[in-house]
């Protein structure tokens, strides 16, 4: 499936996770959570400190986005796109929808679960409110916020969201308000998003200019 079905699929099973992760007190502590007293030194960079643990996010980073651009690239990833955008035609020329879209989905699945273990080792502590509703509503504001269906977006999204959480939040006491405003603002102005909105409104602004 596709669409708002799939995404309310995707939260409640989300939500039975949650569940899950807060009732199993044997495995996850429940709300006290789980420490990690040390963190790995892969290829012997040490990520105990600041310095080792951003240049090994970094060079994950890099890694990542080198993969999914590939992936994107790739006859795959243009078949995808056909499915999304024509999925009958797809399905007509003989392509199987279902199974694309399912390792897509898998695909996806990989990086986030390399983004979860970042995000273990960094602050060496996880509970269940790590996979609440309001995590996968995070994650999905900094997608729509910056744009789907392109690589830069939610890199943009993601962006945006951390400034306002970490950084404004220390000047702004209702940064929640302001950050809701942010977001209504682009999806009236900007409903594909930041990265694809600016795009389109940099065509337009230089075939005004040319016109002109």
């Amino acid at each position: 499936g596709t669409g708002l079905g799939f995404v309310m699929i995707t939260v409640a099973l989300g939500q039975i996770v949650w569940g899950v992760a807060y009732r199993w007190i044997s495995i996850t502590n429940g709300d006290n959570g789980v420490s990690v007293a040390t963190r790995p030194a892969p290829f012997d960079l040490s990520l105990a400190t600041a310095p080792g643990f951003y240049w090994a996010t970094l060079i994950v980073f890099l890694v990542t986005l080198g993969a999914i651009a590939v992936f994107a690239a790739s006859p795959f990833g243009i078949g995808l796109r056909g499915t999304r955008d024509q999925p009958r035609r797809m399905n007509a020329l003989g392509y199987n929808v279902w199974l694309v879209r399912f390792l897509a989905f898998l695909f996806s699945g990989l990086w986030s679960g390399v983004a979860g273990m970042l995000f273990l080792y960094y602050n060496q502590f996880v509970s269940p409110q790590v996979v609440a509703l309001t995590a996968s509503a995070e994650a999905l504001l900094m997608v729509i916020s910056g744009g789907t269906a392109t690589l830069l977006g939610p890199i943009v999204g993601a962006a945006l969201v951390v400034v306002m959480k970490n950084v404004a939040s220390a000047y702004i006491e209702r940064w929640n308000f302001v950050l809701g405003a942010i977001f209504v603002v682009i999806v009236v102005f900007m409903p594909d998003g930041l990265v694809p909105g600016t795009v389109r409104l940099a065509r337009w602004a230089r075939s005004s200019l040319r016109g002109a």
